[in-house]
């Protein structure tokens, strides 16, 4: 990957929707180079899809959850259990971290009643969760999807 590359990933993080002629004229390059390039990182799984960014508040989608997962050790755990947690209705973000717990499983919900009914009974419900702590994020300071590229 060189300059021009990040500079395309750039364009198409801040707006999916850009042409081949918009990017092509903004990087001053012919606009079958950036038709090239932008292939091939589909190819390499550089770019894995394009998105619509959806507003969650809009979809009264704004109580966020983090919650801490400290799990039952056992054979291949962190990818059963890993896996129970994405399939959580609302779970957007489950990861695997080294420390005290063992996932960080970020999620959304319309409000606390939906929070306990579909996230907390039934994380408490699966076996290899030995405990979790939950906090509640009462306000956004930044959010976004977009990977940093300098």
């Amino acid at each position: 990957m060189d300059e021009f590359d990040l500079k395309i990933l750039k364009i198409l993080q801040t707006d999916a929707k850009y042409s081949l002629d918009e990017i092509a004229r903004e990087l001053k390059i012919p606009k079958s180079t950036v038709a090239y390039r932008i292939k091939k990182m589909e190819r390499e799984g550089i770019i894995k899809g394009y998105y619509a960014h959806i507003d969650p508040a809009s979809l009264n989608l704004d109580y966020i959850i983090i919650s801490s997962v400290k799990a039952k050790y056992g054979k291949n755990y962190h990818v059963e259990l890993g896996n129970k947690l994405a399939q959580i209705p609302g779970v957007w973000g489950v990861y695997f971290v080294l420390g005290e717990n063992d996932f960080i499983v970020m999620a959304r919900y319309k409000n606390r009643e939906e929070f306990m009914e579909k996230f907390l009974e039934k994380v408490m419900s699966i076996p290899e969760v030995e405990r979790t702590s939950t906090q509640v994020v009462v306000k956004i300071i930044k959010e976004s999807p977009n990977i940093v590229i300098f």
